[in-house]
């Protein structure tokens, strides 16, 4: 197994217009994204006469035009015939919809992520933002950033334009014949709700959308939807199934590059949420909320966009050790925000 991650020499495709094989019948595609992690890795599999993609870049128009360049300069002049979403976020459900109705062909993911894209879709803004704020500021967010997010309107709406109409559902386990290959449908939890990996054995390619990443480390957050969940115990049981497969196959990663080494990485990763939970435990020798810890997991400013995120992922650390047991929940009578504390108190 090997002990470090290693990256084969493959050129990063230029947007719109190159594309870079991976494994036979393999190619990668690069769009970029408006934000600090400023692109997402795109694969198409080649089924001869047409194409699978997976994932479609973000829903904002400077991608559809990189589209429009790619439809030939990609794709040869060949249509797409199936597009598979690994989950709901902006950057890879972004162009289902267009990319769906320009080449009148289906959309496949898994239920849950589906039902979610519908739900924060029909989301009024007032809604959107009221919801997210409500849970921050419960959680010790101050009421200026608060409100930074209460007011910034359905960001989700703003970066998906549509949603497809009907979508195909996948499920872990299932095996979807592409390009002559088996691949297999491996759904991961703590990312998203239902979020699908491919491999092939075939091949040994794993697609690991954001499950897995070479360079940083997958958002883990709780939401609105789910205020009590522990999402980082379902991503780390997540991560144990995916280490599970055999040591020399090629992770193909929606961020980053191309890379072997699926062990080390996944060790890497537990080390980090290992360290980050023990740094918070011992934290929270007094009362502490999500709100206190930031600077603590995250070492640098952060954009509405980046605190969204990090309100997120610093809660789901704390839920994390209250089921573990570690510390606990606790609501100070005096202004309602929720801290926790180890030795456990709970109220």
């Amino acid at each position: 197994m090997p002990s470090t991650l290693h990256y084969p020499d493959i050129p990063i495709p230029i947007p719109g217009k190159t594309r870079e094989s991976v494994a036979e019948g393999v190619y990668w595609l690069r769009f970029p994204l408006p934000f600090a992690l400023d692109h997402i890795n795109l694969w198409l599999l080649d089924e001869g006469d047409a194409w699978t993609l997976v994932d479609t870049g973000i829903g904002l128009g400077n991608i559809r035009a990189l589209w429009q360049e790619a439809f030939q300069n990609c794709l040869e002049g060949r249509p797409l015939g199936r597009i598979i979403v690994t989950h709901y976020h902006p950057d890879h459900i972004g162009q289902a919809a267009w990319l769906s109705e320009q080449f009148r062909v289906p959309v496949f993911m898994t239920a849950g992520e589906s039902a979610t894209a519908a739900r924060i879709h029909q989301a009024s803004s007032q809604e959107f933002g009221q919801r997210l704020a409500g849970l921050f500021s419960a959680h010790g967010l101050d009421g200026q950033r608060a409100g930074r997010l209460a007011t910034q309107g359905n960001r989700y709406r703003q970066l998906v334009p549509d949603i497809p109409a009907t979508t195909v559902p996948i499920q872990d386990g299932q095996m979807l014949t592409i390009g002559g290959r088996e691949w297999r449908v491996m759904v991961g939890h703590g990312h998203s709700p239902e979020h699908a990996a491919l491999y092939c054995r075939q091949l040994q390619v794993l697609i690991s959308g954001d499950q897995v990443l070479p360079a940083i480390t997958t958002n883990i957050s709780v939401g609105p939807a789910d205020p009590l969940g522990d999402p980082l115990a379902a991503y780390l049981a997540s991560l144990a199934t995916l280490a599970e497969l055999p040591p020399s196959v090629r992770v193909l990663p929606s961020h980053g590059l191309v890379f072997e080494g699926l062990q080390a990485r996944i060790e890497q990763l537990q080390a980090h949420h290992r360290e980050r939970l023990q740094a918070l435990q011992r934290a929270c020798h007094e009362p502490r909320s999500a709100a206190d810890v930031l600077d603590l997991l995250f070492a640098r400013a952060l954009d509405n966009h980046q605190l969204m995120f990090a309100m997120g992922e610093a809660i789901a650390h704390l839920h994390r050790l209250d089921a573990a047991g570690t510390i606990a929940r606790i609501r100070d009578s005096g202004d309602g925000i929720i801290r926790f504390q180890q030795p456990a108190r709970a109220v």
